[in-house]
């Protein structure tokens, strides 16, 4: 089986109640839309750095035209909202763990770009704009030979946990 096929597999628990969580934000209002992407804010760069820590470079070769938490601030500083106090970084020890990780965050491309659906054109959405092409990503992610899909799938578990955590936190404060 391959890694993708395994991840897809254990962590599609996690996927389902992810999206359940960020389908509930009405996008189309201003202030679940501003909710919605400061609970992104939260997890999005702290991903990012510990992949980044964790050699995700190396892996991927486009990761800098991936990163997308730099997308998020100019949207939420656009909507004239505040930047959110982080989530702490994950821990990603080993190459089967970044790519754990990865497969979230890239994931996330798809289901934002369905969600931007949502947003109204006058408010900005470079965020959900998916960046980078999924099928490299999948394409690199079958080919991984990492001797412990178990951390991949820790992790990526954990990333969505932190999803679940900041959206969770941000939907309960929207008026």
């Amino acid at each position: 089986m391959s890694l993708r096929s395994t991840l897809r597999a254990q962590t599609a628990d996690c996927h389902a109640a992810v999206d359940t969580l960020f389908g509930s934000f009405n996008l189309s209002r201003i202030q679940d839309y501003k909710a919605f992407l400061r609970a992104h804010a939260r997890v999005v760069p702290s991903v990012e750095h510990a992949l980044e820590n964790g050699g995700i470079g190396r892996l991927l070769p486009d990761w800098p035209d991936r990163r997308r938490a730099h997308l998020l601030a100019v949207d939420i500083l656009e909507l004239d909202d505040r930047l959110p106090i982080l989530l702490p970084q994950p821990v990603l020890r080993c190459e089967a763990a970044v790519w754990g990780a990865a497969y979230v965050l890239e994931g996330s491309k798809l289901g934002g770009a369905l969600l931007a659906k949502a947003v109204p054109d006058h408010l900005p959405s470079s965020y959900l704009s998916p960046k980078g092409a999924m099928r490299l990503f999948m394409d690199r992610l079958d080919a991984s030979k990492v001797e412990d899909p178990n951390a991949a799938v820790a992790a990526a578990r954990d990333v969505f946990k932190l999803f679940l955590k900041a959206g969770q936190a941000e939907l309960e404060a929207v008026p």
